[in-house]
C-alpha cells in the first residue's frame, strides 16, 4: 500500500550535526567521496534469540521524500544552522546512490549487514538519523511482535496499542505487528497506509452509558450483529456472559475479558458458555499481555488475545540497537576501534548455510569484492541482502507487506528449537565473520 507519489518532506527529521559535517565536508573537498555505510546491531536486546528486520519500506520512501524545500531551507538558514553554501547544495539534493539490504520480514543477528548505503560522503551521512530511527523502531516491534505470535501457537493476535504511544508511532507499530504475523490492528490510519484489517468493538464506556447490561448488549447487536464481541467484565464476569447469551443467542460471536486473572477466568467462561449453549463463542483476552503472558496461558481456552502496551514498547526492548557506521571510503576499508563501540571495515554481504532440512545453521558475513573471503554456496544457501535502491531509485523485486510476512514465517520455521525460546540464552544462529 506504499504510495509512489512523494509526501511531505522528511528531510528535517534528522539531527543537527548531520548537516554540520555536510558543512566541514563540503567545505574541506571531503564531500564527495564515495563510501559506505551500514547498518547493524552489535548486540541483540537483552533475552532476545533474534531480531526481525522491519521498516526497510517506510526508509525507502522516506528517503525519497528527503527533499529541501523552500521552508526547509528557510528554517535552517532562520537557525544559522549551516552556511550559505550547504544551504544551497541542500537545495538541490537528491539521493542519486545505492542501497542493498537484507528485506523485510528477514531475520538477523549481531553484526549482521542489515542496510548498506554507498554514496558520496555527503548524499549518504544526512540519512543516518533517517534510517535508524525507522529502522529501531520498527525493527524492534517487530522482534517483539514476532516472540508473541510464536507464543500464541496459531491462535489471533489483535494490535491495540495506539493509546499507549504517539500517535504517528501507533500506526508504524500496528504495521511491524501485522508483518510479524498479527491477524489485525484497531488502528484505522493503518488500514489506510497500508491495507491492514482492522477490528474493534466497544469499551467499558458503552457500557456504563446504557442503564443496564443487557440494554448496552442489545444495542451493540442491533447495530453490530450477533457476530459482535461483547465485553463482559464491566460489572461481575460470570452475569456477564449470562447476560450476553441471553441478550445474543447461542450464536454470539465471541466475550472479551479485559481484567482479573484472565486464565482461570477464561476457563471459567469456557464452561459457562458451553454451559449455555454457546460452544461456538469465542473468548478473546486483553489487559497487559506480552509474549511471557501470552506463553502462560498456551494451555487455557484462549481464542485471540489483544495486546497493546508491551507490544508498542517493544516489550521491554523499545529500540533495535542499530548504528550506522562509515565503513569504507574511496574502496578503502575503514572502521572505528573505540572500547564497547568497535565496528568492522568495508563493504559487506551475507550468506545463511542451512542444513538439507531447512534448519539455518550459521550466518556468514563476509567482504564484497574479496574473492578470498567470498564463501561457496550450498544448495540450500541464502544470500541475504537485495537491492533496494539504485541510482536513488526504487530497484524491482523490493517485497510488498503480504510476501514480508509469508517471508517471516518461513524464516521462523527455519530457526533451531532453541532459538525460538522465550528464555535467556544465546542468538539462534551463530554469526562468523571472514
Amino acid at each position: 500500500m506504499t504510495s509512489t507519489e512523494a509526501g511531505p518532506s522528511t528531510a528535517l527529521l534528522t539531527d543537527h550535526y548531520e548537516l554540520t559535517m555536510l558543512a566541514g565536508a563540503l567545505r574541506d573537498g571531503t564531500a564527495n567521496r564515495p563510501c559506505v555505510f551500514e547498518v547493524f546491531a552489535r548486540r541483540l536486546p537483552d533475552g532476545r534469540r533474534y531480531g526481525v528486520v522491519a521498516g526497510t519500506e517506510r526508509l525507502l520512501d522516506a528517503i525519497r521524500d528527503f527533499r529541501f524545500g523552500p521552508a526547509e531551507i528557510d528554517q535552517l538558514a532562520r537557525a544559522s544552522v549551516v552556511d550559505e553554501a550547504t544551504l544551497s547544495w541542500l537545495a538541490d539534493y537528491r539521493f542519486t546512490g545505492d542501497v542493498d539490504g537484507y528485506p523485510e520480514g528477514e531475520l538477523y543477528f549481531p553484526g549482521s549487514p542489515i542496510l548498506t548505503v554507498r554514496a558520496s560522503f555527503a548524499e549518504g551521512v544526512v540519512l543516518e538519523t533517517l534510517a535508524l530511527s525507522i529502522l529501531n523502531h520498527d525493527s524492534a516491534i517487530a522482534s517483539a511482535a514476532a516472540r508473541m505470535v510464536g507464543a500464541a501457537n496459531g491462535r489471533r493476535m489483535i494490535e491495540m496499542g495506539s493509546r499507549r504511544t504517539h500517535e504517528e508511532a501507533a500506526v508504524a507499530s500496528a504495521r511491524a505487528a501485522y508483518l510479524a504475523g498479527f491477524t489485525a490492528t484497531s488502528n484505522l490510519e493503518a488500514a489506510r497506509r497500508h491495507g491492514i484489517p482492522t477490528t474493534g468493538t466497544c469499551a467499558h464506556a458503552y457500557t456504563l452509558l446504557h442503564d443496564s447490561e443487557a440494554e448496552a448488549f442489545r444495542s451493540q447487536i442491533e447495530a453490530l450483529g450477533v457476530g459482535t464481541t461483547l465485553l463482559v467484565d464491566t460489572y461481575d464476569i460470570t452475569e456477564g456472559i449470562r447476560t450476553a447469551v441471553e441478550v445474543a443467542g447461542p450464536e454470539l460471536g465471541a466475550v472479551r475479558i479485559d481484567s482479573g486473572d484472565v486464565g482461570p477466568l477464561a476457563r471459567q467462561a469456557r464452561e459457562q458458555l458451553d454451559s449455555l449453549g454457546a460452544r461456538n463463542t469465542r473468548i478473546v483476552v486483553s489487559g497487559d499481555l506480552d509474549e511471557y503472558s501470552i506463553a502462560a496461558l498456551r494451555a487455557e481456552p484462549v481464542d485471540a488475545y489483544g495486546v497493546g502496551t508491551s507490544l508498542v514498547t517493544g516489550s521491554g526492548a523499545p529500540t533495535a540497537g542499530m548504528v550506522y557506521k562509515l565503513v569504507e571510503v574511496a574502496g578503502r576499508p575503514v572502521a572505528k576501534r573505540s572500547s564497547h563501540k568497535e565496528s568492522r571495515g568495508g563493504w559487506k554481504s551475507a550468506v545463511r548455510r542451512h542444513k538439507d532440512t531447512g534448519t539455518a545453521l550459521e550466518e556468514v558475513v563476509f567482504q564484497v569484492g574479496d574473492g578470498r573471503q567470498q564463501p561457496e554456496l550450498g544448495e540450500h544457501d541464502r544470500v541475504l541482502p537485495i537491492p533496494l535502491l539504485r541510482a536513488g531509485q526504487r530497484a524491482d523485486g523490493v517485497p510488498t507487506l503480504e510476501q514480508s510476512r509469508d517471508r517471516l514465517r518461513s524464516a521462523l520455521v527455519s530457526v533451531p528449537w532453541e532459538g525460538l525460546k522465550l528464555s535467556h540464552g544465546e542468538p539462534a544462529i551463530p554469526t562468523t565473520f571472514r
